[in-house]
């Protein structure tokens, strides 16, 4: 028997004009959780589905328990023991758990489906994994780590040995991501192979025994965890050293630009009150659900709020929609940029402008050549990497995404105050550092930022002050000085969650 479960030699993708992977490799072992790390664009995505029988190489070779195999198709590598949970669960939310964990496998007799049967066997399969909901519920009503735990459960109903995880922990809370993590190791104990893909430093340090690093399509490394150095480690990532992962110039904050009085709105979060100024990079943290979004979003207009006052350069101001805090010079970088933040079909420059979209008109038509000048402009000064104004958002990686929304916000020459909700989720580690140093430049010029994170090291390396909140309220205020993860995590939780993470 081979030393691996899985061997992939020489591995070469390509696409039209494009080397998607250039002669890489891998090789797992049975039982083992190997990560696979690298920037926006290093082929990892290319290499899953050359792994999954999606995509075919044009040249190398893949080895399952030593023999040689050639997938055609993605039930070639089903049928052979592999599976792949993605980012994005690829669910089906109008369907039952059941039906989705069974899709394309179900349980048959004489041609007959075998409803209770394959919700026994959902159950158990949910059992395994601890899951605190039915196989008869509907998958749209699950959260997001809920419906990730159902593709986990199809994974084990196909008898998969080898899963393939695909950045899972992206959009989860800590304590959701813990148990994910103990799901993980349960199921290498059970003798199952994971390929587990992220850009959280964490996931691989709390899970895997070996990492391999790619670049540029290319094979870097594979290395023992518990033997690389987190500097080397990012060096092989992105092929240079970040001596200062977070690039914060020291500036004296000026004058106050925005405060909130006794914010409240009822079921979200109450008498929150917090203020920023000028040239200051404020953090607000806490865990996901604690309101910080909720929060934001009232300031800006997108929700209403039951009581509370908004001051911007010391005059109370009355915000009813997101066009007055975009006239008042409040932006906000929101969450999830795809969805709200880009219009991922559209090219870059008219991204950019469309909050200026009025000064683009001559008469009744729009003036193109100026909209893709000034696009070019804003894009540029925060060094996005695209060929044209005109490549959609959708083509860009999620680093570059995120320079496109900032690039939107400096468009809007009022900019006062900017907001940005988790500006780094879902951005590899050169261009988590490449956004540092926009936030600090911004700051720089005057600019009050406040920047909503769940990942601590950046709240501590970014901010000058902290406001952590929970359960809706604001918990603690701190210099970022003296704060430290456990003073931010033991003001994050209740008293109850508190005497839980003693235990």
């Amino acid at each position: 028997m081979s030393e691996y479960v899985l061997e992939l030699k020489g591995i070469t993708k390509i696409f039209p004009g494009v080397k998607a992977l250039n002669n890489v490799q891998f090789q797992l072992k049975k039982g083992e959780i190997h990560a696979l790390m690298g920037e926006n664009g290093a082929g990892k995505s290319t290499f899953i589905k050359v792994i999954t029988g999606v995509h075919q190489a044009e040249e190398g070779e893949m080895y399952l328990d030593g023999t040689k195999v050639d997938f055609k198709g993605p039930g070639d590598a089903q049928a052979a023991g592999i599976a792949a949970v993605y980012q994005h669960p690829t669910s089906y939310p109008d369907l039952s758990v059941t039906e989705n964990i069974f899709m394309n496998h179900e349980i048959k007799k004489g041609g007959v489906l075998q409803w209770k049967q394959m919700n026994r066997e959902a159950q158990v399969y949910l059992d395994q994994l601890e899951a605190d909901f039915k196989p008869t519920a509907e998958m749209g009503t699950l959260s997001v780590a809920q419906q990730q735990m159902v593709e986990i459960a199809k994974a084990i109903s196909t008898h998969a040995r080898i899963i393939i995880l695909d950045e899972p922990t992206a959009s989860l809370t800590a304590n959701e991501s813990e148990k994910l993590y103990k799901i993980v190791e349960k199921l290498r104990d059970d003798g199952v192979s994971i390929i587990f893909i992220s850009h959280r430093f964490e996931d691989m340090y709390r899970l895997a025994s070996r990492v391999t690093v790619f670049r540029d399509s290319q094979y870097i490394g594979t290395y023992d965890v518990d033997k690389i150095t987190n500097a080397d480690l990012i060096k092989a990532m992105v092929g240079r050293e970040i001596s200062d992962m977070y690039p914060k110039v020291a500036v004296e904050p000026g004058e106050e630009v925005l405060r909130i009085e006794n914010f409240s709105r009822l079921g979200y979060f109450k008498d929150v009150s917090l203020s920023v100024r000028a040239g200051e990079i404020v953090g607000l943290t806490g865990l996901v659900g604690a309101g910080r979004t909720e929060v934001m979003e009232a300031v800006c207009g997108i929700t209403a709020k039951n009581s509370g006052t908004v001051f911007l350069n010391q005059k109370e101001v009355h915000v009813k929609n997101p066009t007055d805090a975009a006239d008042l010079g409040i932006i906000l970088l929101p969450e999830d940029r795809q969805k709200t933040g880009l219009i991922m079909s559209w090219g870059l420059g008219r991204n950019v402008t469309l909050p200026i979209m009025k000064k683009m008109r001559n008469g009744l038509f729009i003036n193109e050549k100026k909209e893709n000048e000034l696009g070019k402009k804003f894009l540029e000064e925060v060094d996005t990497k695209a060929v044209t104004v005109f490549d959609p958002a959708s083509s860009l990686s999620g680093g570059n995404q995120q320079k496109v929304v900032v690039a939107k916000a400096l468009a809007q020459d009022n900019m006062k105050v900017v907001i940005m909700d988790e500006p780094t989720k879902g951005v590899d580690v050169g261009a988590k550092a490449e956004i540092y140093a926009i936030m600090s430049d911004l700051a720089k010029q005057g600019y009050a930022i406040i920047m909503i994170s769940s990942e601590m090291p950046e709240i501590l390396g970014m901010s000058d002050r902290i406001y952590v909140m929970c359960n809706g309220r604001i918990t603690a205020e701190l210099d970022a000085k003296e704060a430290t993860q456990e003073i931010i995590l033991e003001h994050s939780m209740e008293k109850t969650e508190k005497k839980e993470a003693v235990r």
